[in-house]
């Protein structure tokens, strides 16, 4: 069993970390007045709504309502548990627990097969790569990477490697080591044959090149053949540790450089990657041979709002940098696009040209995400052809439509209008018909596909007075210990009307209890339900006045208490109607009542 980690140690690695920096490793955050702002990380929005409070300690989004403290922010954006988030940050703020707190992480702790899968991928990474830089078998795997323009340097860094060319040598390497080899064909490193059901190595006299996750554990390998055997790249299959729509390729040793710069270079493969890095480009990372996916660009949004994409000059990379180019924008990043020049992949441009003209003119010429779409809708097209040249203009006009900033609309309708030798009004008016017959339809689809909207807008709901005083009320009682208890005697007994404002309000005069100073942060700590620490998160960053005055105090007492009365009221109203039909002194009774009620309000 786990120790139970005590109170203090819960504040002293609170007290010892600041939620804005906890939170700038998951979040872009910008500081606007007393708070941080970014792009909720746990939904998808264009315009950042997440706040953090480094005063207060906590985070809010005002689109989705999420909200908590440093503890339950890792919890959420890590899918761990409570005692997980507080091992997690106690690492993170050098605190010794000093206590066994890991053997009781059941439920989310990997399984032995899998945690087998890693530990033999991160022992297979190390031998790879001793045997390539180490040994006279990886020697000639060494000189052809040299020659290749590769350093020792990045050979280092990227843990490059090379297997033996042996069928079985990994079989017996893994087993001399007591690894399962049924679990370990289910990891991807050795197939089993289907004739007598023996093992034989999956990689072979190839150069290695490990895969890791964002935490820079190895999850897989790519080999590349030596010479001209097929396939030229051999990748690990999708397994339990490696799913290629979830993996950014250079993504643990870029974050730094992509935090720094708050900017991040977007490559097709690890080729590219790696040999951009040996350029300076040491922000770039890479997809594994897939699209970009929605996994991919939930950790891109956690971390950067700027992003240029380097595909290849080829057609197939045209549409894929136009695709993910798309994803991205609709995203709500900055884009921008660099146009390798033709027959080039950036790879072989850095070989053939070096990796000064590569930053150069390549990454800092990049298109903006518009000037690219002028290259990409013209390819195919005979602009000398009218019909060509009327359907490219229609079609440029539509995209520059889709631009939010007029600047930028004015920017490009000049640019056209310069290029073509057209009248600038008359594009202006094409641009406004075109932008509102395309709302039209928006807003005629919306109505035809209209859903219940799900996520929670505080904002646009207009609650009852009474709701917005209890909120008001638990605002003042989080911040002042005697407020809590004055309010509490004003109630006189009476609960609040929510039930969730009622169940704050007992675990926080249980915990003035034991504390005597207010901490909401800690107090989010205190709470147990999920939800509870949400709606405290919403009401903390609902902004009051510093002071509680006895007026607006009891204005919003009168609220609460009003609300229970009228409750009251309709019940006898519905009392009075039944006895007017069979008791008529009953009646007369009850309404005596509804009117001493009326009278109190």
């Amino acid at each position: 069993m786990a120790d139970r980690i005590p109170e203090e140690k819960i504040d002293q690695i609170r007290q010892a970390l600041d939620i804005v920096e906890v939170v700038s490793d998951y979040v872009g955050l910008k500081k606007q007045g007393r708070n941080y702002f970014g792009l909720c990380p746990f939904h998808g929005e264009n315009t950042p709504s997440f706040s953090v409070s480094s005063d207060k300690q906590i985070f809010h989004c005002f689109g989705c309502g999420a909200g908590g403290n440093v503890f339950s922010f890792i919890m959420d954006i890590e899918g761990i548990s409570f005692q997980e988030a507080v091992v997690k940050l106690a690492e993170r703020a050098n605190i010794e627990l000093e206590m066994n707190v890991t053997s009781n992480l059941g439920e989310k702790k990997a399984s032995k097969e899998i945690q087998a899968a890693k530990d033999a991928h991160e022992l297979l990474r190390k031998f790879y790569h001793h045997l390539l830089v180490n040994t006279k078998e990886g020697q000639h795997a060494l000189e052809y990477l040299l020659e290749r323009g590769f350093t020792k340097e990045s050979i280092d860094k990227f843990q490059i490697g090379y297997s033996l060319n042996s069928w079985d040598f990994v079989v017996k390497f893994l087993a001399k080591r007591d690894f399962s080899p049924e679990w370990m064909e289910k990891a991807g490193l050795i197939i089993k044959r289907e004739k007598d059901g023996t093992y034989f190595d999956r990689f072979r006299d190839r150069i290695m090149f490990p895969i890791f996750d964002r935490h820079g554990q190895t999850i897989a390998f790519s080999g590349r053949s030596l010479g001209a055997d097929e396939p030229k790249y051999l990748n690990s299959p999708e397994t339990a540790i490696f799913n290629k729509s979830k993996i950014l390729y250079n993504f643990h040793l870029a974050k730094p450089n992509i935090k720094k710069l708050q900017h991040a270079v977007l490559f097709e493969g690890f080729a590219d990657c790696i040999a951009a890095d040996r350029a300076g480009v040491e922000n770039g990372i890479a997809t594994m041979g897939t699209s970009l996916t929605d996994e991919h660009i939930a950790i891109l949004r956690q971390n950067v709002h700027s992003i240029t994409i380097c595909y290849d000059s080829d057609n197939a990379g045209i549409e894929a940098a136009f695709r993910a180019g798309n994803l991205l924008d609709d995203a709500g990043f900055q884009v921008k696009v660099a146009i390798m020049p033709d027959g080039f992949d950036p790879d072989e441009y850095i070989k053939t040209f070096g990796p000064e003209k590569f930053r150069k003119d390549v990454i800092d010429a990049s298109y903006t995400w518009m000037g690219f779409k002028f290259l990409y809708f013209r390819r195919g097209k005979n602009l000398q052809n009218e019909g060509d040249r009327l359907s490219y203009i229609e079609q440029i006009i539509k995209e520059i439509s889709k631009l939010t900033k007029v600047v930028e609309k004015d920017h490009y309708l000049r640019q056209l209008a310069t290029e073509f030798s057209l009248s600038l009004d008359s594009l202006k008016q094409q641009e406004k018909q075109i932008y509102f017959t395309e709302k039209r339809k928006e807003k005629s689809n919306a109505t035809k596909n209209r859903k219940p909207l799900y996520i929670q807008n505080q904002a646009s709901e207009l609650k009852p007075a009474y709701y917005t005083a209890e909120r008001r009320l638990i605002a003042h009682m989080l911040k002042n210990r005697d407020t809590a208890y004055k309010i509490q005697e004003l109630l006189q007994g009476n609960t609040f009307n929510i039930d969730e404002h009622q169940a704050i309000i007992t675990y926080l005069l249980g915990y003035y209890e034991d504390h005597l100073e207010p901490n909401v942060s800690a107090f989010l700590s205190y709470l147990q339900d999920d939800n509870l620490r949400k709606m405290v998160a919403t009401i903390e960053m609902m902004p009051i006045n510093d002071e509680l005055n006895e007026q607006e105090l009891h204005d919003y007492i009168k609220q609460v208490l009003n609300h229970k009365k009228m409750l009251k009221i309709k019940e006898k109203e519905l009392e009075l109607k039944e006895a007017e039909r069979t008791d008529f002194k009953k009646a007369i009774s009850i309404l005596e009542e509804i009117k001493q009620l009326r009278n109190s309000l």
